[in-house]
């Protein structure tokens, strides 16, 4: 549903569609149903993108769009203003992610970095190398953050691991699911075996309103909706802990381990 006050609250809707995904009227059927301010999309190539743009061209006017056929493709919409988008490609060529500041209608700045990391594999790389340098770049891009920070998409990891437990304390980002549930997003084809991939990740300024997953979309994963109160007045009352010295050193030989990686 959309934001009942548009000046405080903002909403995320973000899927991961499955670049095979041949039944795209799911997805946008789900998206519209929800209404979210921002929609992120991943594993978009070209004809992912063409469909999307056709039918949110009007509600959202602002975009971002990197259509890619490897499935790393990512695409993100919002109905507020974006200022200075741009597509970065954090650790590898083929990999991007979005950068950009969000305007509110309440005119306050938000800082948004939407991921997809590569996740271990035989073809690409079978060790988490590549997957765990982004986000610890991602993390220390945050500490920088003059703005609140959201960062969103298919991590391609769960949020007990010892990767993005690190990526959010040197972040100090938290974890929308924490305290509400596990809203497991993957694998979408199977009822035994499914993990939370898909997250989304606030600073302190932000309060969880509602979270939920969305509807089956053909993909193998489901959308996952996060709505948010923007309090900056209350930031202090959930401010996480600043991260130690030997935590930030950690991150720092996960950003440089992968350009030692043959």
């Amino acid at each position: 549903m959309a934001s009942e006050n548009a000046e405080q609250n903002l909403t995320i809707y973000a899927a991961n569609v499955l670049q095979e995904n041949e039944n795209k009227s799911l997805l946008i059927e789900d998206a519209k149903r929800n209404d979210a301010d921002i929609l992120l999309f991943t594993e978009t190539n070209k004809n992912w993108i063409a469909k999307l743009s056709k039918n949110f061209k009007n509600s959202y006017k602002f975009r971002v769009e990197a259509p890619l056929e490897n499935t790393y493709g990512m695409s993100l919409y919002s109905k507020y203003e974006l200022y200075e988008p741009s597509i970065k490609y954090l650790v590898e060529d083929t990999i991007p992610s979005i950068h950009t500041k969000l305007i509110l209608p309440s005119k306050d700045t938000v800082q948004l970095f939407a991921i997809h990391p590569a996740p271990p594999t035989p073809q690409h790389n079978p060790t988490s190398v590549d997957r765990d340098a982004e986000m610890m770049k991602v993390a220390m891009l945050t500490r920088d953050s003059q703005y609140p920070v959201v960062v969103m998409g298919d991590f391609n990891d769960v949020a007990w691991s010892e990767t993005t437990e690190l990526f959010q304390k040197v972040s100090g980002l938290l974890d929308s699911r924490k305290g509400r549930g596990l809203y497991n997003t993957y694998n979408a084809d199977s009822y035994i075996m499914r993990w939370p991939l898909d997250h989304v990740f606030s600073s302190a300024e932000f309060r969880v309103a509602d979270i939920k997953i969305g509807s089956d979309i053909g993909s193998d994963h489901f959308p996952f909706y996060t709505e948010f109160s923007f309090e900056p007045n209350l930031a202090s009352d959930q401010k996480l802990p600043e991260p130690s010295t030997e935590e930030i050193e950690t991150a720092k030989k996960q950003m440089k381990m992968e350009n030692e990686n043959p």
